[in-house]
């Protein structure tokens, strides 16, 4: 028996994930649209573009960090919105031998630009890692003047996880995703800052990011799409 690559591997992996969640059309699928609908053509074009823009909306992937661990890449449902204040926090930098800040500090207004009404404006996408049921991590973006800002048509992004889930590069496939989701949207650059002792600046930086600009602590960095 042929022993599977581990690319093949995750391909079939993502092949079974999707077939399972309906991301994939198969005859069966078509069929049972068309019973469910009596055969009639206008509802069924109608619950095949509902799926079309389901499925777009929540850009799924499968992936393996590693040997042991699965995790899925998927869109932001509306239901679970309040998670990114808890991702809002847990980006805070926190330099060695600090304490961490207090959690309300995620209410100041130049944070909460992150947050407010997210989902409402152009520009606002996020995809968040799903392993086995839990969201572990999150990017997002959105058109703000936030501390990334550059110029009012290139979204800034804010990514986060939880700590233990940091270090096996699921935060790159999370940046690589949202770059190609902007991309496929039309835009033509996307932004951030973040901390000069930052040690995500290089993982930016492996994604396609560029420092354009600089303070005492911080750097802005731009990835042309």
């Amino acid at each position: 028996m042929k022993q599977l690559k581990d690319k093949e591997y995750e391909e079939f992996q993502l092949y079974l994930y999707n077939k399972a969640h309906g991301y994939i059309w198969t005859p069966e699928t078509l069929e049972l649209i068309c019973n469910g609908n009596d055969g009639d053509p206008e509802q069924i074009g109608k619950q095949m573009l509902a799926m079309a823009v389901k499925l777009r909306n929540e850009q799924v992937s499968h992936r393996l960090s590693d040997k042991h661990r699965s995790y899925v890449i998927r869109g932001l449902r509306k239901s679970e919105t309040d998670l990114l204040k808890d991702f809002l926090y847990e980006a805070i930098f926190i330099p060695k031998g600090m304490e961490p800040p207090a959690r309300d500090i995620i209410e100041k207004p130049e944070l909460r630009v992150y947050t407010d009404d997210f989902g409402t404006r152009k520009g606002d996408n996020c995809l968040v890692v799903d392993v086995g049921g839990k969201v572990v991590g999150a990017v997002w973006t959105r058109i703000m003047d936030d501390y990334g800002h550059v110029d009012d048509a290139t979204p800034s992004f804010a990514i986060s996880l939880y700590k233990e889930y940091r270090g096996q590069g699921i935060g790159s496939q999370l940046m690589v995703r949202m770059l190609e989701l902007l991309k496929w949207q039309g835009y033509e650059r996307a932004s951030l800052a973040v901390q000069k002792a930052n040690y995500a600046v290089r993982m930016y930086e492996n994604v396609g990011f560029k420092t354009v600009d600089k303070n005492d602590e911080e750097y802005i960095m731009v990835c042309e799409l």
